[in-house]
């Protein structure tokens, strides 16, 4: 994409390849060429506000202090974060199944929890599973975007949000808004005190978390990584599965190459092998 006159800013080929090269490095999301006119015009709201006119300035601040804040705005720009209530709602009837068999304390990590809809949806899944407000289970929440981890620890959605949730899981979890906040919908406390929300980049030598996990959602997150970086993270992610932990991926994704650690077990959602287990030591 050469710059044309309907541009505010000069965008080359050359400034997409280089915006390419950095957010790979920075968080292993891959953009191919399709993604070009979504790096200009998300990418330009950040030459706007500091009052830029070219990419490659932009692009020159950012090389130019690997710890600048500005990163995580770019970031933040180039993450997708396409998320609804319940969706893939097959993964959230065998997450019903697998917390009936299972007695607390039990423990959930999910992955990518974009703007929360899908760890809030955890959370209504476990309440409904033991029949109680307060079931003991704890939901880890984690994203690289810091803006929209900020916006799910709100709990506040617009009524629109809820189109997909039946009027009974309305009414059971969410207050609705009054007066200046009429069209808002806010999570009950006693979800939002269910989860807690971490900053996590998966391409982190290490992560922040405490083994072991009944269950892992990394929903539609590993198509935006190469094979290697995939292998790198999954297995780092069976380390945290206790032995008879299940983890749920994305209805677009597969563990093929991952069949020495894990088997499937149903629909985009796995188990770990035996050699796993023996391997990494997961424990019950």
């Amino acid at each position: 994409m050469t710059n044309t006159r309907e541009q505010d800013f000069v965008f080359t080929d050359t400034d997409f390849r280089r915006v390419v090269g950095l957010i790979y490095a920075r968080a292993g999301i891959r953009l191919n060429d399709s993604k070009q006119s979504m790096v200009y015009s998300r990418l330009a709201r950040r030459l706007r506000v500091l009052d830029l006119e070219r990419f490659s300035d932009y692009l020159n601040s950012l090389e130019a202090d690997p710890k600048s804040g500005e990163w995580q705005h770019f970031t933040n720009a180039l993450t997708t974060n396409l998320t609804f209530f319940f969706r893939e709602k097959h993964h959230f009837e065998m997450l019903t199944e697998q917390l009936q068999h299972l007695h607390g304390p039990v423990r959930i990590w999910c992955s990518a929890s974009s703007t929360g809809e899908e760890p809030y949806s955890l959370a209504m899944t476990a309440v409904e599973a033991y029949g109680k407000l307060k079931p003991d289970v704890e939901i880890i929440a984690s994203d690289l975007d810091t803006q929209v981890l900020n916006k799910a620890k709100n709990g506040i959605y617009s009524m629109d949000k809820l189109d997909k949730v039946s009027q009974e899981r309305c009414k059971m979890f969410f207050l609705k808004g009054r007066g200046e906040n009429t069209g808002q919908a806010k999570i009950r406390r006693e979800l939002r005190e269910m989860i807690e929300f971490k900053q996590i980049n998966l391409l982190a030598s290490s992560w922040p978390l405490t083994p072991y996990f009944d269950a892992i959602f990394c929903r539609n997150v590993m198509i935006y990584f190469d094979q290697p970086t995939q292998r790198v993270m999954l297995e780092k992610m069976g380390r945290l599965l206790k032995s008879d932990g299940l983890l749920y991926v994305g209805h677009s994704e597969n563990l093929h190459h991952m069949s020495e650690w894990f088997h499937s077990c149903g629909k985009t959602v796995y188990r770990l092998t035996d050699k796993a287990i023996k391997e990494w030591g997961a424990h019950r």
